[in-house]
């Protein structure tokens, strides 16, 4: 059968595929410690089940509107106002099925064939393919290791073109756990102000930052550049709410309806019932999205000085989400194989340790691990690491 041409461009997730590897290899009743997925370990919180359940018998299993129920929007108004300090109202607010839905329904409402679309490397993997999804150019600028891993206003400045529409800018960062500090943000701005260039603002991990960091949007960093931004996020990963598929945009009202337009004739609405679960995770109690911070902040101190003392491992320490984002390619030379891919299927082959390479982060160099284990796990997985590295040094 012939395929649609958009879809022949488009490369399968990476990081999905590791996670099915693994998968699997248990399944073939083998002790395999996957490190690649990008979920907390932990259940969704008690109350938060518990109002899904509510609703489920109060008859709330309808469709819904596209963009979401009046209700969860208005809360997630007030969890702007209270964690940011931005103003929005339920007009400037859309539910979808997931962050990644409201990354793809803002890219099929903002980007016309041709367009370009900045992307600082390394990126979460699913941007250059919404990119070009939605006709775009993906034009990647890299986020260098001395600096963090975030790029600076002159490298962008450089990068603008007259077809240049939007930037998209990640923090904390998926893979590399980056933070941009509030005056890195502001330089930033004034450059997509200088060039009315859209910056879309995925802060889905904002509520995981650690050892004192902060994480701050940059509509807030740059209020001038609040009309022009669209952020990004979601219950997934601050509430331990991964499956249950809702996220959402914050932006101009035009955008917000064009995208809840697509919506209406791509997914008719979110989950019903994991609308009610997310209202509840607004605006029930916070504790166990502290206390989930807290474990994960324990498990990067721990496991990052480990994974550091092993033999041609660099890594800068993370500031939020939950990954570790080494550089290996000191390792794998030593090791003579020919790419960090290859390593790490022999790291899978022979320790039955999966971690997600870092070519599909546009970073050939690194491998991501996820801390969203347990720590038995990590420091399994670290003691079968190291012992794979020495085995393979020469």
């Amino acid at each position: 059968m012939q395929l649609a041409h958009r879809v022949d461009a488009i490369a399968p997730s990476s990081t999905l595929a590791i996670t099915a590897k693994a998968n699997a290899l248990r399944a073939q009743g083998l002790d395999v410690i996957g490190l690649g997925a990008g979920e907390p370990d932990f259940n969704t919180p008690d109350h938060i089940i518990e109002a899904a359940m509510k609703a489920v018998k109060n008859g709330g299993t309808k469709y819904t509107p596209s963009g979401g129920i009046k209700e969860l929007k208005e809360a997630i108004v007030l969890k702007f106002k209270k964690d940011q300090q931005l103003d929005f109202s339920p007009e400037n607010i859309i539910v979808t099925s997931g962050a990644k839905h409201a990354l793809y329904l803002a890219f099929q409402s903002l980007i016309n064939p041709g367009d370009e679309v900045i992307i600082p490397t390394p990126y979460w993997v699913s941007y250059p393919e919404q990119v070009k999804l939605a006709g775009g150019i993906p034009v990647f600028i890299e986020g260098a290791e001395e600096n963090g891993f975030k790029i600076t206003p002159d490298q962008l400045e450089r990068a603008v073109t007259a077809k240049t529409r939007a930037l998209i800018l990640n923090s904390p960062s998926n893979p590399t756990g980056m933070i941009y500090s509030e005056e890195e943000l502001r330089a930033i701005a004034e450059v997509c102000l200088k060039h009315r260039l859209i910056v879309i603002s995925d802060e889905i991990y904002e509520k995981l930052v650690y050892n004192g960091e902060k994480a701050v949007s940059i509509a807030q960093a740059a209020p001038e550049l609040k009309v022009q931004t669209v952020i990004i996020n979601g219950v997934s990963k601050s509430h331990a709410m991964t499956g249950w598929r809702i996220g959402y945009a914050a932006g101009d009202a035009a955008l917000i309806r064009a995208m809840t337009n697509v919506a209406s004739h791509s997914t008719s609405n979110p989950a019903s019932v994991s609308q009610y679960a997310a209202l509840e995770a607004y605006r029930g109690p916070q504790d166990a999205v502290e206390k989930m911070r807290q474990a994960f902040e324990t498990r990067l101190n721990a496991a990052y000085e480990r994974l550091i003392a092993i033999p041609g491992v660099r890594c800068q320490k993370p500031q939020g989400a939950f990954y570790l984002f080494p550089n290996v390619k000191q390792a794998v030379q030593s090791a003579g194989f020919v790419s960090v891919t290859d390593w790490a299927a022999a790291l899978l082959e022979e320790e039955r340790v999966a971690l997600v390479p870092g070519d599909g982060f546009g970073a050939p160099d690194y491998v991501r691990l996820s801390y969203a284990t347990s720590m038995e796990n990590i420091n399994e997985a670290l003691d079968r690491i190291h012992a794979f590295v020495e085995r393979h040094m020469k």
